[in-house]
């Protein structure tokens, strides 16, 4: 997947979309990251109105405090066949709410905002905080139409039902063939 070479590429000139399984290692593009978690955890305890002390043993953050995770994507624009590959890698530190249940499907769609949106998802994997999707979407669209959209991610449930728990976005303006990679702070889903 990283030789971009028009030879190395899929016959097709109309709007296409690939998912090459990139799991096998070693991959030159791969690095693993160490989560760092931004609350430390402890335990403290208060006295509540009865004046007895209850032990507070998770600290819940909520609205804006809270942290969604965070999305790993390559992008690569080949203009010797006006492609972009889209290859979404990782989601890291990724939560969602309990009303999704303990361990849901998770999968990743994705939307170029062109006039006529282009929309793509990814398998779905069994929800943990670390996902690794390794999937690549290769699209035929000219460069001057991608430079002035933008391209949402959402983080989407299957299981127990299909939900929106998250989304991030990144405008295209800087696509380019030199290969680049992104980590995108995942929010709530917009209203």
């Amino acid at each position: 997947v990283s030789d971009l070479r028009p030879s190395a590429l899929p016959g097709s000139l109309d709007v296409s979309r690939s998912m090459f399984d990139l799991r096998s290692p070693p991959h030159r593009f791969m690095k693993r990251y160490d989560s760092v978690s931004s609350v430390p955890s402890s335990t403290s305890s208060r006295k509540d109105s009865q004046g007895s002390n209850r032990s507070l043993d998770t600290i819940t953050l909520s609205g804006d405090e809270r942290d969604f995770g965070r999305l790993n994507v390559k992008l690569c624009y080949v203009p010797s066949v006006e492609q972009i590959w889209i290859t979404v890698l990782h989601c890291k530190d990724l939560s969602w709410p309990s009303s999704c249940g303990e361990n849901p499907r998770i999968c990743v769609k994705g939307i170029l905002t062109l006039p006529k949106p282009v929309h793509f998802k990814s398998s779905a994997k069994e929800g943990c905080s670390d996902i690794e999707f390794m999937e690549t979407f290769v699209f035929a669209i000219k460069l001057q139409s991608l430079q002035a959209v933008r391209l949402v991610f959402k983080i989407q449930t299957q299981t127990p039902r299909k939900k929106t728990v998250g989304e991030c976005s990144l405008a295209l303006r800087e696509l380019s063939s030199q290969e680049s990679s992104h980590w995108l702070d995942i929010s709530p889903p917009s209203k």
